[in-house]
């Protein structure tokens, strides 16, 4: 009886026309409210609406031309929030794992790194030391690459294996009191692409973090393209026809004092469905990019587990010194062949190397918090497959839940109160609208075009269609190879592929087969290009030989000089 008598209620006012005074007090009341603007643009008492462009109606009304204007813009705002609203939970999903998988890695390599301080501290202590600068560089550089820079995982790990080589020759094939000069160790360091030291372990090391970080790398730039697509559609830009379909909808009915009517459903309808048009495009692309994140999850595992290939980086590099040490007779000849003679630093560096190792601790293992990066994936995307009808029904959802009128109450059709919505209420999407009889759509709005596009090409990265084998995933239209179009990691580390290592010097080597670890052809490999250390005339020589000479009397003066200190 009560929804009845206030139906009658409607009825008798609408057909007063605003005649009552009272009821532009209500109207004043909530343009104060919502801060839709100043109070002194609204007038005392009903007036003729003749200047009116879309808040039009034979009664008198309550609104002015300045306060259409403001309804427009309080419409247009009151959408975006509504949006904003909606999505919020979504972006908030995105963005946290975002977060939680950059930490995620931190973690890892923090973890990988700490390993192989220990595993070079253990095994290969003499060394170990010195290593720490090289072996802070490589993790430092993968996560630099996995973290989106366009860093070649070809050349850093080459970078890594050519500072290594040195100090295990220096430590481990050919020990000596002293280190080996500055000019011999970078003969030895530029020799390592063809002696093959530590075999296929710099080529192996390369492939698998350039697979899994190729993965994990996709992974953080899709999340990061979902907040953006959120992010457009958040700000989303109503076409003219939208802000007045939408100022109609929600805000005329105030003209005529009816301040708490709500849109008829298939009224709401019509209109959201018109105005998110465009968005209702982003549909199938957004279906299609969930369905994919969940495909490159699934894909994520052996070779591409960055967690289990980050966590066993220690074990490869404990692989490779060891074959050095293993093959350490012949890497010394062919090393003598190529660069003389050891060329060794004056004794007081003794000192100053025991000193260093003294001052560095052995790093303690820092275990990874929290869930493993499976976990987390898995836990995301079962979070993430609530979403994936997001925008198909969003316009439908906004209606529903936000704006539009229950079934059963009077409700407002654009122009006045009604007991139910008589219009065709249309479908979702561009098509559709053609029959739309509340918003007119010409075009898909440009800016979601764009946003579709890019879905799109993430879509087509995340199922593997256009992932070369290899290469940064910034380059992957192209892939990272050179001229003749082979893919960074095609070859073996050793191969010499990428160069000498040098940031200023390249050099051209002879490939080497990879179905043997160790090169077994050295004067088939051995030619005049290759970089001997510096002998133009034989006063350096002359130097040489001294080094040798005065590392050989310090052999017999160092246990004279223990029994005095032990004195």
């Amino acid at each position: 009886m009560a929804l009845s008598g206030r139906r009658q209620l409607d009825t008798r006012q609408r057909s007063a026309g605003c005649a009552s005074p009272n009821k532009c007090d209500e109207v004043r009341k909530v343009f104060q409210l919502k801060q839709i603007g100043p109070n002194q643009l609204l007038p005392l008492s009903p007036r003729p609406g003749s200047d009116l462009q879309v808040c039009m109606s034979k009664n008198l009304t309550c609104c002015t031309k300045k306060m259409e204007e403001k309804y427009q813009v309080a419409a247009r705002r009151d959408i975006q929030n509504h949006l904003q609203t909606s999505s919020s939970s979504l972006k908030f999903l995105i963005s946290r794992n975002v977060a939680a998988f950059q930490e995620t890695f931190e973690a890892l390599m923090r973890q990988a790194e700490n390993y192989t301080h220990v595993v070079l501290q253990e095994s290969y202590r003499s060394m170990a030391d010195q290593a720490v600068g090289p072996v802070r560089e490589l993790f430092t550089d993968i996560s630099l690459f996995l973290l989106g820079s366009e860093l070649s995982v070809d050349d850093l790990v080459q970078r890594f294996f050519d500072a290594l080589f040195p100090l295990v020759y220096n430590h481990l094939i050919n020990p000596g009191l002293t280190d080996i000069s500055p000019s011999y160790a970078e003969c030895v360091r530029s020799s390592r692409r063809d002696l093959r030291p530590f075999a296929a372990v710099p080529g192996l090391l390369a492939d698998q973090i350039s697979r899994s970080g190729v993965s994990g790398k996709l992974l953080l730039q899709a999340l990061h393209l979902g907040i953006e697509v959120i992010n457009t559609t958040d700000h989303l830009q109503l076409s003219r026809e939208c802000r007045r379909a939408m100022l109609k909808m929600h805000y005329c009915p105030h003209c005529q004092g009816l301040t708490q009517s709500k849109p008829c459903m298939g009224y709401c309808l019509n209109v959201m469905r018109g105005c998110l048009a465009s968005m209702a495009e982003i549909d199938s692309h957004w279906r299609e990019f969930v369905h994919s994140l969940e495909g490159l999850s699934a894909r994520m595992q052996g070779p591409q587990d960055l967690e289990q290939v980050l966590l066993g980086v220690h074990t490869l590099l404990h692989d490779a010194v060891g074959h050095s040490q293993n093959t350490g007779p012949r890497l010394s000849a062919q090393l003598h062949k190529l660069c003389g003679p050891p060329s060794r630093k004056p004794a007081q560096s003794v000192s100053l190397q025991h000193s260093s190792r003294d001052s560095i601790p052995l790093k303690a293992s820092v275990r990874v918090s929290g869930d493993s990066l499976a976990v987390r994936r898995r836990d995301f995307l079962n979070s993430l497959r609530l979403y994936r009808t997001f925008y198909g029904g969003l316009a439908d959802q906004l209606c529903v839940s936000e704006l539009a009128s229950g079934d059963g109450h009077a409700c407002w059709n654009g122009t006045d109160i009604v007991k139910s919505y008589t219009l065709r209420v249309v479908g979702n999407g561009i098509k559709a609208q053609s029959a739309n009889p509340e918003v007119k759509v010409k075009v898909a709005d440009p800016v979601i075009n764009q946003i579709i596009d890019k879905l799109k090409h993430i879509n087509q990265l995340l199922q593997g269609k256009s992932i070369p084998k290899l290469g940064s995933l910034d380059q992957i239209e192209t892939g990272s190879g050179d001229a003749d179009g082979r893919y960074s990691g095609d070859c073996d580390d050793e191969d010499g592929c990428g160069g000498s290592g040098g940031d200023e010097v390249k050099r051209k080597v002879p490939r080497v087969s990879k179905l043997s670890p160790d090169v077994t052809g050295d004067q088939k490999h051995r030619h005049h290009n290759h970089h001997y250390p510096p002998a133009e005339d034989s006063a350096k020589e002359g130097r040489s030989r001294s080094f040798g000479l005065t590392g050989a009397i310090w052999v017999l003066i160092l246990p004279c000089l223990h029994m005095l200190l032990a004195l």
